[in-house]
């Protein structure tokens, strides 16, 4: 099963009011679904990937019942807010000796929102309101300390400046009568972030002025697609990219490092981009396979010439495949 998503909302009229809307804070962390059948625990990400190893601390979902599908996010709080680096460095853990050290040093815990199925029984055909009630009863005696409900609110434009206030994410709306639509972006959920950052893949990257082999920028895209929204492919099968520019910002000292080891692991390519850039932009590059996903922050998409404004590098999602992004457009 793949979740739900939401549709971003009008920033300039806020949530909607009235009592047929639930809002709730947009967690800084992994999408999960958590899936429990015949003992076991299956975390998955938007992606289909299993990353139950990378979180000892949840196989007490176990306890809570013996057939359950939840939906919720995997958040690690650092000073009391979520941190995303600190959540995306556990999922890279494929090791459960290194995953129970980090379950000390960066414990995480799994905020759920919603309930999909209940001792065999499929629950995505009912209103959230149902389900919601539900998820609590269920999770009200739940002994299970990494697992936790994420709160609803009533109000969302007190919810919207809380969360500004405090630094958090934003805001997600949901109808109360609205079911869960499998893998669909549903306007039933509103989304209201408070940053500007947007998921794009990296196709390629530049060195540093001056130097040869250290990273300056990365040229990155989404998705391209037909006029009947079918995306382009490669003669390998892999996404053509829709140029969106270089991002040079936020990869000094360690993250760059990083994210230029992330990058060594790449297959060269021949350029993935489906529209050509101007000589000077790509001499010098390197051309990636479309594989890593990265969050960029900016002043967004200048109109016309179709590129990042002021982009700064992130993090590297390692939840998300390029094809996610289609679905995030």
């Amino acid at each position: 099963m793949r979740p739900m998503l939401a549709t971003p909302g009008d920033s300039r009229t806020g949530p909607p009011a009235g009592p047929g809307w639930a809002h709730e804070i947009k967690w800084d962390g992994i999408r999960l679904l958590a899936d429990v059948r015949e003992g076991r625990v299956r975390l998955l990400t938007r992606g289909q990937r299993d990353i139950a190893v990378a979180f000892p601390e949840l196989a007490g979902l176990t306890r809570i019942a013996g057939d359950l599908l939840l939906d919720g996010e995997a958040v690690a709080m650092i000073g009391g807010r979520p941190s995303f680096s600190h959540v995306v460095d556990r999922v890279h853990t494929t090791s459960a000796r290194a995953a129970e050290q980090l379950r000390t040093t960066r414990p995480a815990t799994y905020l759920a929102f919603d309930l999909l199925r209940l001792e065999g029984t499929d629950l995505t055909s009912l209103p959230w309101s149902v389900r919601r009630s539900a998820l609590e009863d269920l999770l009200e005696d739940a002994d299970v300390p990494a697992v936790q409900l994420s709160p609803v609110y009533d109000d969302g434009a007190r919810l919207v400046a809380a969360t500004a206030e405090q630094g958090l994410e934003g805001v997600i709306s949901k109808r109360r009568s609205a079911t869960y639509q499998e893998g669909t972006r549903s306007a039933d959920w509103l989304k209201f972030p408070h940053r500007d950052t947007m998921s794009v893949v990296i196709g390629g990257w530049k060195p540093q002025t001056g130097t040869v082999g250290r990273l300056g920028a990365v040229h990155v895209g989404l998705p391209a697609t037909d006029e009947e929204g079918m995306p382009l492919l490669d003669p390998e099968g892999r996404p053509r990219l829709s140029y969106l520019g270089r991002v040079g910002s936020g990869l000094a000292g360690k993250a760059g490092a990083a994210l230029a080891a992330r990058l060594e692991e790449v297959p060269r390519t021949a350029y993935p981009f489906a529209e050509k850039i101007p000589h000077a932009e790509a001499h010098g590059s390197t051309w990636l396979a479309p594989e890593v996903v990265i969050d960029v922050a900016s002043l967004g998409i200048t109109p016309g010439v179709g590129r990042l404004r002021q982009p700064s590098y992130q993090c590297v999602r390692v939840d998300l495949t390029p094809m996610d992004l289609l679905e995030l457009s």
